[in-house]
C-alpha cells in the first residue's frame, strides 16, 4: 500500500522527508510520477486538479495538506467512497491567532493611520485607543474560530461570535445564524473565519458592511470568495469601513492590476496567515494512515455536503 502526494503549489520534499523520518517503511509517491496507481490507498493533496482522485482505483482516503478543504469542495468528481480529512493542530491555531492578533493590533493602535500620515509627512498624535471601545466579532466558530475568540477574550478584549448554530464559549457572547444583524451591530473589528459554502460565499458584501458600526475594520483570513471585492472598495471609499486586512483572494496570486494593491486602506498579505509545518502535522497524518489500515474512524473528518 502506498501514499501519494498531489500538490501543485507546495514543495513536496519536506513532506516526504518528514514522513520517512517518522516511518522509513512507508511507500511514498509524488504525483504525477507516482507509479502504479492501483497500489495507492491514500493521498495528501493541496489544490489538486478536478478529477485527479479518479485515477486511483483503490484510493480509500485523501487528506488536505492544511486546514482548508477547497480542493475537495471544488472537485465534483471526488469518488463518493473516499474518506476526506483535514489537518487541525495547535500550531495552525497558534499561527492563525498570531496573524489575526497582529492585524487587530495594527488597526486598534491606529498604525494604519500613522502609516498614511508618514507618507504625507504629517505629525498627528491621535487620541489613545481603549479596549472598552472595541468589540472583536469572529464569524465562524469552528476549532480555529473558537480558539481565536478564547484568546482575544483572555487578552481582555470584548468578543462576540457568530456561527450557523448556537455555540457556548466562556466570556464570549455567541449568536446563531438568525441573529446576524445583532452580531454585526456590536462588531467594529470583524474577523472572517467561515468555511466556504453556498451559504457563506459572498457573505462579506455591501449589505453586511452597512450593518457594522461606521468606521469598522474587516479582516478576512478564510477564503477570497467570501468577499464581494467592489463592495469592500465602495465601503472603504464611503468611510463606512476604515480599513481591511486581506490574506485570501478570489484569484491568487493577486493580479498586478487589481485595485486592492493601491488602496491606502487595504493591507495585503499573500495567503500566509496560517502555514502548515510538516513536522507538526505528520504525526496526525500517520495516525490516520494507521487508523485506515486498522478499519478505525479517522481524525478530523470532512463532510463535503456541509462544506467542512
Amino acid at each position: 500500500m502506498a501514499l501519494t502526494i498531489i500538490c501543485q503549489n507546495k514543495d513536496p520534499k519536506p513532506w516526504v522527508e518528514e514522513l520517512l523520518r517518522k516511518d522509513p517503511s512507508l511507500d511514498i509517491r509524488i504525483w504525477p510520477n507516482d507509479g502504479d496507481c492501483n497500489e495507492i490507498v491514500g493521498a495528501l493533496t493541496w489544490m489538486h486538479s478536478e478529477g485527479a482522485l479518479q485515477d486511483y482505483p483503490n484510493l480509500k482516503w485523501a487528506s488536505s495538506m492544511g486546514a482548508g478543504v477547497d480542493q475537495f469542495l471544488n472537485d465534483a468528481k471526488v469518488p463518493a467512497h473516499i474518506i476526506i480529512t483535514r489537518l487541525v493542530t495547535d500550531q495552525l491555531a497558534e499561527s492563525m491567532f498570531e496573524y489575526v492578533q497582529t492585524a487587530v493590533l495594527y488597526f486598534f493602535r491606529q498604525l494604519d493611520a500613522y502609516r498614511n500620515d508618514q507618507i504625507q509627512k504629517v505629525w498627528r498624535p491621535l487620541p489613545a485607543p481603549s479596549k472598552l471601545n472595541l468589540t472583536i466579532g469572529i464569524m465562524g466558530l469552528g476549532k480555529l474560530g473558537k480558539y481565536l475568540a478564547e484568546q482575544f477574550s483572555n487578552d481582555g478584549f470584548q468578543v462576540v461570535g457568530w456561527a450557523r448554530s448556537q455555540k457556548n464559549i466562556h466570556n464570549v457572547t455567541c449568536y446563531d445564524q438568525k441573529a446576524l444583524p445583532d452580531f454585526l451591530a456590536k462588531t467594529n473589528m470583524l474577523v472572517c473565519m467561515l468555511p466556504l459554502t453556498e451559504d457563506t460565499e459572498n457573505i462579506l458584501n455591501a449589505d453586511l458592511f452597512a450593518q457594522l458600526p461606521k468606521g469598522a475594520h474587516v479582516i478576512n483570513v478564510a477564503r477570497g470568495a467570501h468577499l464581494v471585492e467592489q463592495d469592500l472598495i465602495d465601503a472603504l471609499d464611503s468611510e463606512q469601513l476604515s480599513g481591511a486586512c486581506l490574506d485570501v483572494f478570489r484569484t491568487e496570486p493577486l493580479p498586478k492590476a487589481h485595485p486592492f494593491w493601491s488602496h491606502q486602506n487595504i493591507l495585503i498579505t499573500p495567503h500566509i496567515s496560517s502555514q502548515t509545518d510538516p513536522r507538526e502535522v505528520i504525526p496526525q497524518i500517520l495516525e490516520n494512515y494507521n487508523r485506515l489500515q486498522n478499519g478505525e474512524v479517522l481524525l478530523n473528518l470532512v463532510d463535503l455536503e456541509r462544506g467542512y
